[in-house]
Formats: structure tokens, sequence, C-alpha cells
């Protein structure tokens, strides 16, 4: 009777922490707010030639970014903040047989768009996903590794979106974040004004949302590329 009461206490003890996390992060405030509104209405082709041209260093190097990124065949990836689908197309045949990438975006025509062009390209194992800026709207351990292109300075409510990241992440999942080098005196001016703040604090987000670091890849100049694990069950 007593193991039962004391039992009783520490379950109701766990559901009041998650309770309490649950309503601080649904009462989070937005960090950028109408950064993404560009988005809501994009000209496909113009986002094409913006994503997809030389000079920009995730495109150039997007070769080099897939090949260290550790997939594998049978794999769920979601492509986090998909954009025009660059990443999304080349993971595809690298979780073949069996695996599948969700092509995760805020905006409607970037996922129709990324479908049809997987379509045309006859990749079979892509899931279109329209989420929300607190939400990837994936099921619970549903995927082995979340992958961020530029997208982490975008997030809006990063403790939500981290937070539901990790919900769907199996146990030991990954979480790649490539983003901006935010570094006065050496970044540009557009990235100073544009990326909402530095590599370090980054570090320091993802930790406290039960993530550890597990690398910190040299393959990039004006981007950083981490590789995170989640922490937990």
């Amino acid at each position: 009777m007593q193991r039962n009461r004391h039992s009783h206490h520490a379950f109701s003890i766990l559901v009041l922490l998650l309770l309490g996390s649950t309503l601080a992060l649904a009462g989070e405030q937005s960090t950028r707010p109408g950064v993404n509104r560009h988005y809501e209405n994009p000209d496909w082709p113009v986002w094409v030639a913006r994503f997809e041209r030389p000079d920009r260093e995730v495109y150039a190097r997007r070769q080099a970014i897939v090949s260290v990124a550790g997939l594998h065949p049978g794999m769920a990836v979601a492509d986090i903040g998909a954009g025009t689908g660059l990443f999304t197309r080349l993971f595809a045949p690298r979780v073949s047989p069996g695996g599948k990438v969700y092509a995760v975006d805020i905006s409607p025509a970037f996922v129709e768009n990324i479908l049809r062009t997987c379509r045309e390209q006859g990749l079979a194992n892509v899931e279109g996903i329209v989420n929300t800026p607190r939400d990837v709207a994936l099921p619970p351990a549903s995927i082995d590794l979340a992958f961020l292109s530029n997208t982490y300075h975008h997030f809006e409510y990063p403790q939500s979106m981290l937070a539901s990241i990790r919900r769907t992440l199996r146990r030991g999942g990954r979480l790649i974040v490539i983003d901006y080098r935010k570094q006065p005196g050496i970044s540009t001016r557009w990235v100073m004004g544009h990326v909402r703040t530095n590599r370090d604090t980054v570090i320091h987000e993802i930790h406290a949302a039960g993530y550890r670091l597990l690398e910190d890849k040299p393959l990039l100049r004006s981007n950083y590329f981490l590789v995170f694990e989640k922490t937990g069950p």
C-alpha cells in the first residue's frame, strides 16, 4: 500500500511536469513575427532560382552534404523546411528500398510542387507534409533523422519546434542543423540582419530541448553543420 502511494505520487509529479512543459511551449512567443510571410503564396520558379543557384553554398555542396548525412536504405527522414525539395529529391534514392522521406514545409505551394517534381523523377517514397510554425505534424517516433538546411533561423517558435521534432524522432534519432554562420565583421550584411542568432546560441537552445551534440562537421564555410542525437526515450 505504501509503495502504491509513492508510485501514485511520482506519477502525479511527472504529469504536472509534463503539463507545465506543454503549457510553457503553448505560451512561447514568436521570436521572428512575419519571418515566413514570403512563403505564404510563393512563386515557385522564383524560389527555385533563388535556392538552387551555384553560388549558394548548400546547393554547390549538396552532394557532399548528402554523402555525410548518414543515410542508408530503410531510413525515415524528415526534410523540414524542405523549400523547393532540393534535399528531399537527393535523399529519396539514398533511403531506398524501404525508406521514406517526408517533405515538410509550412507552404502548401512548396509541398505541392515538391511532390510534382518527385513524381516527374519517379521518386515514389516521398510524402508531403504541410506543418504549422509550432509543429512538424508527424506521428511520434516515426523518423530516424530530422534534417534542417537554412531552416532553423526561420523557426518562429524554436522551443515548440524542437520539442515537436524530438517527439517524432525514434530512440537515438539524429537532428542535422545546417545554418548560416553569424559573425560580426565576417558574415554578410544580409546574414547579420536576417539570421536570428549565432551557432553557439543554437547549440545551447538545442541542448536545452533534449539533444546532445555529436559532431560539428567542418564541411562548409559560410554555414555550420551540426549533428545532434536525441537523448532519453
